[in-house]
């Protein structure tokens, strides 16, 4: 019977630089499009055979030296056919499956503290995967702490609020997202805390119940503060959180290395309406912040061979109002060229018109159907 190992396992190999094989026996399309760091590709369905026409010693050829194996597909079905034939055909290699697959891959978390100064308390919990950046920000000298734009694996969020000795007093998502199913109502439901969104949420027609922040009004959490600045570009709804003028969450207002795109709402002009908003937000509201000043996006592109654009899991994904000014060439732009530039951000974001449903209140979608949603690369930045 074929061991297998989970996707969090998985994730500690790779980190140890383990010496190992990794296979993809996905169709070559998924795999192209999205797949685990260092993956080999290996197409192998659930009925094929591997003593079939040379298929071993394909398989050989793509493993090479290795003879540990690691055997990956959509959700654990392909790549358990296909170790289950590797240790029926051959003894030359120790053979693992990897449990779920890449939907399972989609889950795996990261918790990573930011070290912003002060008594602000920083956790950036990155999902691997999708490069989500979700926030706990707390206060060290109350222990309270709130939690920003949670994906729907609630539970990742409170075990890191937990690690650091945090009590999560209030949950906040920054926007209807259009990338991930957000866990923002259910995580402060199971919590009994306040749901918040910017004040501009109701004219996206949110049915879910939540408490408003208005512009530039100033949340207290513990002996900090965090203010929210209304920051419409992404979305129409969007705020950023400056905490205690010492860190900035931009959410997909400003990336490490780029900005948001703007037309998955303003689809109509091609994200015209958005880019003109998003102009000025950069210009008139995020760069006006002193150059010290800590941004914390709410994504890191994550590139087709399943690493980090920016930076590495695991370790904080930042930068600096200086730095930002200085590197992303978006923000050197004339406001014309930038608009023009927004209008060809790339492929969209897999299934986003019933995510934002779902993230409005206006669409059910089981547990199971939201990881079908989400399979994919992240698609947020311009």
């Amino acid at each position: 019977m074929v061991t297998t190992i989970t996707a969090g396992r998985l994730a500690d190999l790779l980190d140890e630089d383990a010496d190992f094989a990794l296979v993809d026996t996905r169709p070559e399309e998924s795999y192209e499009s999205w797949h685990v760091p260092g993956a080999k590709h290996f197409p192998f369905g659930p009925e094929e055979d591997l003593e079939v026409d040379g298929q071993l010693e394909a398989f050989d050829e793509v493993v090479g030296d290795r003879d540990r194996v690691i055997t990956i597909c959509a959700k654990g079905i392909s790549s358990g056919n296909l170790a289950t034939q590797l240790e029926s055909a051959t003894d030359a290699y120790e053979v693992q499956a990897v449990d779920g697959g890449m939907k399972a891959w989609s889950g795996v978390y990261d918790h990573v503290p930011v070290d912003v100064g002060g008594d602000v308390q920083v956790v950036q919990v990155q999902r691997r995967a999708k490069g989500c950046l979700g926030y706990v920000v707390g206060c060290k000298e109350t222990g309270e702490a709130v939690v920003v734009d949670p994906t729907a694996d609630t539970n990742e969020y409170a075990v890191a609020a937990e690690e650091a000795d945090l009590s999560i007093v209030g949950v906040i998502d920054t926007h209807v997202h259009a990338d991930h199913v957000s866990g923002g109502r259910e995580l402060s439901d199971d919590l009994e805390v306040p749901y918040y969104l910017g004040e501009w949420a109701a004219e996206r027609d949110v049915k879910l119940e939540f408490t408003t922040l208005e512009r530039n009004e100033v949340l207290a959490v513990g002996e900090r503060e965090i203010k929210a600045l209304y920051a419409p570009g992404h979305t129409s709804d969007m705020i950023n959180l400056l905490v205690d003028d010492r860190a900035l969450l931009t959410a997909d207002t400003l990336h490490v290395n780029s900005t948001g795109r703007t037309e998955l709402e303003f689809s109509e002009d091609a994200g015209k309406e958005g880019a003109e908003m998003l102009y000025e937000t950069l210009h008139r509201t995020i760069l006006a912040e002193p150059e010290s000043v800590v941004v914390l996006p709410g994504h890191v592109t994550v590139t087709a061979e399943g690493e980090f654009e920016h930076g590495s899991a695991g370790e904080p994904i930042a930068t600096t109002i200086r730095d930002a000014r200085g590197e992303i060439d978006l923000l050197s732009l004339e406001r014309e060229d930038f608009v023009d530039r927004m209008a060809d951000a790339g492929e969209k974001p897999a299934n986003y018109e019933e995510i934002i449903d779902r993230n409005r209140g206006a669409l059910e979608i089981a547990p199971e159907e939201r990881i079908e949603l989400e399979m994919g690369p992240n698609n947020c930045s311009a």
